[in-house]
């Protein structure tokens, strides 16, 4: 029986089947942890469900709603899977475009940019497609749900919705690398989309909301011909930000999140002290300096998977380094909620303040892009 290798979104080659050794089949014939492993399976399939049926919802609402405006980008329908434009959406939709060829992991990282179809207006955004630390393309599609693009490009700004890969290959530190690696690479083609480089914000939710704040608090700086990874502004959904103290958990060095996030993927093994060392760094609220850029995060009360306190010690410790930092409590909200568009408006208004967003449009910059530049 030969394995065969599947394409995950066109860029992670994974392997299905059995493998061999000699004439030998490797079996694990462990029924308990089987058992444990299925359980766990079946859990986090009811949990996707949920979410899933959530946002689901959140589309089906947002379909129903009246056109509200050419710039408001509220009650407009749903962008549909393989259709890269149309006539009543405000963006074109640029799929796969790789920002980098990871030859240490043998994979293409890929990004979506949505240019807008009006007046843009010079600025653009970087949103992180991640989810559980999981980022297939279904986790674009959650964003699709949420308006961010119709908002967002409906006031002009050029999105680049940038997948920094996933934990099934990626630790926290890779994928890091991979969205500073695709920070520098909107900022080289700055040109092309018509942006200043120097006005990116940078937006996020949940697991992309964590890699954001990292890299909005952990920059790197410009070296020989690559630019810096510095954004004027971060606007976030409900994000983790501290592993140490999460909600009223301690830290767990055999924690699923430790160890998928911390743990080296080269297999060398670290004690419990270097992995706690190693997901301080991963800790967006412990990596704060006065230098960060200024902060908006918005974050439900009733939220069942990040617990309000992260967002909490985020901006506590924004504060204390005298870093410009608001927090939204939505009441009722969970992990989304239904009208979670509003705050994305929300987040819209704050992000043409802090970006200066200007009234004026600009030449369109909706025509593709060459791809893998």
């Amino acid at each position: 029986m030969r394995a065969t290798r599947l394409e995950v979104d066109g860029i992670e080659p994974i392997e299905q089947g059995p493998r061999f050794l000699g004439s030998e089949v490797l079996v694990r014939s462990n029924r308990a942890v089987a058992g444990h492993c299925r359980q766990q399976v079946v859990n986090r399939l009811i949990e996707r469900r949920a979410a899933l049926r959530l946002l689901d919802l959140l589309g089906e609402i947002a379909q129903e709603r009246s056109h509200v405006g050419a710039g408001q980008g509220r009650g407009r329908p749903l962008h549909r899977e393989g259709v890269s434009a149309a006539a009543d959406l405000p963006y074109v939709q640029h799929e796969n475009i790789v920002y980098h060829d990871s030859k240490e992991f043998g994979v293409g990282l890929v990004m979506d940019v949505f240019t807008p179809t009006g007046g843009a207006n010079g600025l653009g955004i970087v949103d992180v497609a991640s989810g559980a630390w999981h980022s297939d393309r279904g986790k674009i599609n959650d964003h699709k749900k949420a308006q961010f693009y119709d908002i967002f490009c409906g006031r002009g700004y050029t999105v680049f919705a940038i997948r920094p890969g996933s934990i099934n290959r990626f630790n926290g530190h890779d994928m890091l690398a991979n969205l500073k690696t695709g920070i520098r690479w909107v900022k080289q083609h700055s040109a092309e989309y018509k942006i200043d480089p120097a006005r990116l914000g940078l937006t996020g939710a949940s697991a992309g909301g964590h890699l954001a704040c990292l890299a909005a608090v952990r920059p790197d700086d410009a070296k020989g011909d690559q630019p810096d990874t510095r954004v004027k502004a971060a606007g976030i959904f409900f994000p983790p930000t501290d592993f140490l103290v999460y909600g009223g958990r301690p830290f767990d060095p055999k924690s699923r999140i430790t160890l998928g996030l911390a743990a080296p993927r080269d297999g060398k093994v670290l004690n419990d002290e270097q992995l706690k060392e190693s997901l301080v760094q991963l800790c967006p609220a412990r990596q704060v300096t006065e230098k960060a850029p200024p902060f908006l995060l918005i974050h439900g009360d009733a939220d069942f998977m990040v617990p309000l306190q992260q967002s909490q010690t985020l901006i506590d410790a924004l504060k204390k380094a005298n870093v410009p930092a608001e927090l939204i409590v939505k009441k009722g909200g969970g992990h989304p909620w239904l009208t979670i568009q509003e705050e994305v408006q929300v987040m819209a208004n704050w992000f043409d303040g802090q970006l200066g967003a200007t009234k004026t449009a600009a030449t369109s910059t909706s025509a593709p892009p060459a791809a893998g530049k």
